[in-house]
């Protein structure tokens, strides 16, 4: 008995820390896909056996996120997909947005475009595009916490809110993801995913909720939040690059890893790492309890 039975795995995971838990991810393939979804979004073929085993490779070989987005509550559908693929870069990320009538079409793109500039594809998004994860198929939190905070979004901000597929990390639902920055926030209640849509339009970055950049390791990110938590800064003044480097000074079996975090001043700080375990939990509602870890920040030291 670990005291988590019969408990939502986003209930059983409250007091792990949110930095360094952001999925990492550089590509978005984002494909509407109104109605019911499978547990996996390539795995149960919800865009067909055929798509699915042209597109699976694919994105694999790119290192490319497929997610399926719907708009909140029921919506008919008109036969024709809005479709979105996005870079997420600490400098120089780009959305764009198309539609297709034809799932085939999805085959003719070249993937690893997204690994560069903006290709010129569909039209730009300038907007942060908010996905919300509403993938009850994959874990229950997700429907439960997730669908309330995408109508709630979609009530101010209509055409840049869609629930989306698995994220990473239902237990820490409601999930939330802003493209093309791929700021990842999670436990956010309306008043914190409201707060954190109004920032990003501001060029800046709530951090109630913040989990971290997709682009980033998980280290990469806890250093990116604990310097944003001592300074005000703006969205793009901040970039991360892991150091190797640095020698452990505390235990070396908890050590993390460093990363510098510099400033568009000129301005670094070195960031250290250490991991902590926390007592077996559900990962997923309803699954045997795993082990839990978390990242957290030892020293911030300025760097000459």
């Amino acid at each position: 008995m670990t005291g988590f039975e019969g408990m939502l795995c986003s209930s059983a995971a409250a007091d792990i820390p949110l930095p360094g838990s952001a999925t990492r991810v550089t590509g978005w393939l984002c494909v509407e896909q109104p109605g019911a979804w499978g547990r996996d979004v390539l795995g149960d073929e919800v865009l067909g056996p055929e798509i699915t085993a042209e597109l699976a490779p694919r994105v694999k070989a790119a290192r490319v996120r497929p997610t399926l987005i719907r708009r909140p509550g029921r919506n008919e559908f008109s036969g024709t997909r809005t479709v979105f693929i996005a870079s997420s870069r600490p400098r120089g990320s780009w959305c764009e947005r198309f539609e297709i009538t034809d799932l085939k079409q999805l085959l003719d793109l070249d993937l690893h475009l997204l690994n560069g500039p903006a290709p010129g594809i569909g039209v730009p998004v300038d907007d942060p595009l908010v996905l919300v994860c509403a993938h009850g198929k994959r874990d229950q939190c997700c429907a439960l916490l997730g669908r309330p905070i995408a109508a709630r979004l979609s009530a101010d901000h209509p055409d840049l809110v869609w629930e989306c597929s698995h994220t990473g990390g239902h237990r820490f639902a409601p999930a939330m993801v802003l493209l093309p920055s791929g700021l990842t926030y999670g436990r956010v209640n309306a008043d914190a995913a409201l707060e954190a849509v109004a920032a990003a339009h501001r060029n800046a970055i709530s951090l109630t909720g913040f989990r971290g950049r997709s682009c980033y390791t998980p280290v990469e990110q806890v250093a990116e939040i604990a310097v944003r938590q001592r300074l005000a800064t703006r969205a793009d003044d901040l970039t991360v690059t892991t150091d190797p480097n640095t020698i452990p000074t505390a235990d070396p079996a908890t050590f993390a890893g460093a990363a510098t975090v510099t400033h568009r001043d000129g301005r670094r700080w070195l960031v250290t790492a250490h991991t902590t375990a926390y007592t077996a939990r559900p990962a997923s509602c309803g699954a045997a309890p795993k082990p839990a870890t978390a990242i957290i920040a030892d020293t911030i030291r300025e760097l000459p």
